[in-house]
């Protein structure tokens, strides 16, 4: 797989066909998305910021497959939350830079980090909830969705605290949810909208140890993400969230065995860093 300067030349050549995206694997929840018009950059976390500002829990398992001054082909940076592993200054800051005319999409709670890092307001858009926008520059749809990492937060000035992103594109919906676990009300939400031909999903369980002692918010089970997947008829999944942290992680294994229980016949993928999966719906 492709790493620094050779992955951005793979992005940039990489043709895209009618009824396609080319989806390349960041790490953790980061994803770059390409489609005949542009480049959406997703959750990218490039830095080792969390480790920096927090302890060695949280130190990277591997190196970052670009480095953020490297990101100058971005349409748009949008970010799910304000967590730094979500929306890291060390990334965005010097990403935006490299890509003066990309927007900035971010719930409202992000717009101090930003306004610390020099932004401009100009270039930053704050989506409304399940309000279909443009994403500037490009033809791809972006609906906000309301995700709860663990419950959902909505403040009247802020708007949503936690959302998922769904993205009609080329004839191809992508949907990434940021941090999310299954709420009240969720799967009816879901329904509302054009069913995702993939979905990426946080897939690192969560439980007492983890919160108590690291600090860690929890995501989805490998079962959890299956039935979900089975119950609204979501293409294929892409596993996120897994890779990042060691002690912030289940086994891989524990995610095929749910997939092979709960739904054996729901496409899956995981992605390696650097990793290119291309979609023709």
């Amino acid at each position: 797989m492709a790493t620094g300067q050779a992955l951005l030349d793979q992005m940039n050549r990489t043709p895209i066909l009618p009824n396609s995206l080319a989806i390349w694997g960041l790490g953790q929840m980061g994803i770059a998305v390409k489609g005949p018009d542009g480049m959406v950059y997703i959750d990218a976390y490039l830095s080792d910021s969390v480790r920096e500002q927090g302890s060695d829990d949280w130190k990277r398992a591997y190196p970052p497959p670009l480095q953020p001054q490297q990101v100058s082909n971005a349409s748009a940076i949008l970010s799910s939350h304000e967590h730094g592993d979500h929306l890291d200054i060390g990334t965005v800051a010097p990403a935006s830079k490299a890509s003066p005319d990309a927007k900035l999409i971010v719930t409202g709670w992000s717009l101090d980090m930003l306004a610390d890092a020099d932004i401009a307001d100009d270039r930053i858009l704050v989506p409304q909830a399940e309000q279909p926008m443009t994403i500037p520059g490009t033809g791809a749809r972006l609906t906000a969705l309301p995700s709860a990492h663990y419950q959902v937060e909505h403040d009247a000035q802020k708007g949503h605290r936690w959302v998922g992103y769904l993205i009609e594109w080329n004839g191809v919906v992508f949907y990434h949810s940021g941090d999310t676990i299954i709420y009240d009300g969720y799967e009816e939400m879901m329904r509302r909208h054009p069913t995702p031909d993939v979905a990426m999903v946080p897939v690192n369980g969560r439980d007492w140890y983890r919160e108590a002692v690291m600090g860690a918010i929890g995501n989805l089970w490998g079962n959890e993400a299956a039935q979900l997947a089975a119950n609204l008829g979501r293409g294929v999944v892409i596993v996120g969230h897994n890779d990042m942290f060691p002690k912030n992680v289940i086994p891989y294994a524990s995610i095929a065995d749910a997939f092979e229980q709960v739904a054996p016949r729901q496409p899956y993928r995981v992605l390696q860093p650097g990793e290119l999966f291309y979609f023709v719906k």
